[in-house]
C-alpha cells in the first residue's frame, strides 16, 4: 500500500442536499440554509469559516461554509442563489464546491515527517487535517526546548494522530508562542 501525501490537494466535493429554513428556536441564523451530508463535512476544516465555490444544480457560486465546531457545516442560500439557479425551499439540490483560499501550509521538520511514514493510520490523518491543524501539531512538538521532549512529542503525536486525535491538546498554537516570545 503507497502512504498518503503529506501535502493538501485541492478536491471537488460532491453531495445532494435538502434546502430548509431553520426553526426559530435553532440558533443557526435565519433564511433558507442547507446542511452540508456528514461525509462532505468530513473532507473540510471542522472550525470556523471556509469560503467555497462551486456549482448549485450546475449554476456556480461562491460562498462561505459556517460551522458548529462540532463537524456540521452550513451553507447559506442567499437571493442571488435563488434567483440564479431556479430553485424552491426544501428541495433537494446537486451541489459541487471546491474549497478556495487554502491557509499556508508549514514545512514538516524531517524527524516528524520520518516518524509519520512508520505509522500508516497517522499519516493517513495527517494527509486528512487542515493546514492548521498540521501547523498547530508541528509548532506543538519544535518548541519543546530539549531534544528528549521533542522526540516524546513526536511519539505521542503519531499515537495520537493514529487513534483518530485531528488537534493536539493543551495547545493555544500561534497565538500562545507569541505570548511567550
Amino acid at each position: 500500500m503507497k502512504p498518503a501525501k503529506l501535502t493538501e490537494t485541492k478536491s471537488t466535493i460532491r453531495f445532494n442536499a435538502k434546502l430548509f429554513r431553520p426553526k426559530a428556536k435553532e440558533k443557526i441564523g435565519s433564511g433558507t440554509l442547507l446542511t452540508l451530508p456528514k461525509n462532505a463535512s468530513a473532507k473540510l476544516p471542522s472550525r470556523g469559516i471556509t469560503m467555497i465555490e462551486g456549482t448549485i444544480n450546475g449554476l456556480p457560486f461562491r460562498a462561505n461554509l459556517t460551522s458548529d465546531n462540532k463537524g456540521n457545516r452550513w451553507l447559506k442560500i442567499t437571493e442571488s442563489m435563488y434567483s440564479i439557479s431556479d430553485i424552491d425551499t426544501e428541495e433537494t439540490v446537486t451541489m459541487e464546491i471546491t474549497r478556495i483560499g487554502e491557509e499556508i501550509e508549514t514545512r514538516v521538520p524531517i524527524d516528524l515527517r520520518k516518524a509519520l511514514a512508520t505509522t500508516p493510520k497517522a499519516q493517513s490523518l495527517w494527509a486528512n487535517i487542515t493546514p492548521i491543524a498540521r501547523r498547530d501539531w508541528i509548532f506543538w512538538i519544535i518548541s519543546g526546548k530539549k531534544l528528549e521532549t521533542r522526540k516524546i512529542r513526536i511519539d505521542k503525536a503519531c499515537a495520537m494522530l493514529a487513534s483518530g486525535k485531528r488537534r493536539v491538546c493543551c495547545f493555544g498554537g500561534v497565538n500562545w508562542l507569541m505570548k511567550n516570545s
